[in-house]
């Protein structure tokens, strides 16, 4: 419990520090939240994430056998998706050490398991739209050490770990005036440098199944939370215009 909860603080006290580096950012996308009930795009989503995140982020309270809850079997766990020694049962960690990972990139990346649930931030959006966004803003920048920069989170340590995919990017800003004689440079977004081994909505889509099963896994219980809830409010309906009438009845012939 003690981990968990130091955990969760440090997911926070990161996604704070995201939100404040982003608040004079862009405007964050919207993510197409209808993709987090679909499980062909939520087992994408699986398959993006152990190729591209696991090697560095845990998601160390989630077991590998949760999965099951999206559609995939054991065996398909176990061949696809653990490429590692671990067993299905197992709880996805990282084998990189939190010493190792300051040396390398400057601070230890973050646990994924309720990131999405930690990057929400009042009058921008939720965790997944900000998530959807930062994955699809960066952008070649040679004054950063990794090469790599991006317009949701300026100065950002983590490189492009998707690049292939999308291919290089390079950053389009435009002098706006500030209306006192001054100007600004705005960023208006990102062009292609060369071709990715997909296209532009291709690309998109791959981040929107790898963003769903981010926040499936923050909350992988909320579909049938909300279908249970439904059910409570209809019997507490229910219940109401029976204890309603049975309440008249009783005081009918109190004078």
């Amino acid at each position: 419990m003690k981990k968990l909860l130091l955990s969760l603080l440090a997911a926070l006290s990161f996604g704070v520090g995201q939100v404040q580096a982003a608040g004079d950012g862009i405007a964050w996308d919207r993510f197409p939240k209808e993709r987090v009930n679909d499980l062909a795009a939520l087992q994408n989503g699986a398959r993006l994430f152990a190729n591209y995140c696991l090697n560095c982020h845990a998601a160390a309270f989630m077991r590998y056998n949760r999965l099951r809850d999206i559609g995939l079997t054991e065996e398909q766990i176990k061949d696809n998706l653990i490429f590692t020694s671990a067993k299905v049962g197992d709880l996805m960690t990282v084998a990189i050490s939190p010493r190792e990972a300051k040396e390398w990139f400057g601070a230890v990346p973050p646990d994924l398991t309720v990131i999405a649930r930690s990057r929400s931030a009042a009058g921008r959006g939720s965790g997944s739209d900000y998530l959807y966004t930062f994955l699809r803003t960066y952008y070649r920048d040679e004054t950063r050490e990794t090469g790599w920069n991006n317009a949701a989170f300026p100065a950002v340590g983590m490189p492009h770990v998707l690049w292939e995919l999308q291919g290089p990017q390079r950053a389009v800003f435009a002098e706006v005036k500030d209306g006192h004689g001054g100007s600004a440079q705005v960023f208006r977004g990102v062009e292609p440098i060369a071709p990715g081994k997909l296209s532009e909505t291709a690309y998109n889509d791959a981040v929107a199944d790898l963003v769903a099963y981010l926040t499936w896994m923050s909350e992988p219980m909320r579909s049938q939370r909300v279908r249970i809830g439904v059910w409570v409010l209809l019997f507490l309906a229910a219940f109401f215009v029976i204890a309603w009438r049975l309440n008249a009845v009783y005081w009918k012939d109190v004078k």
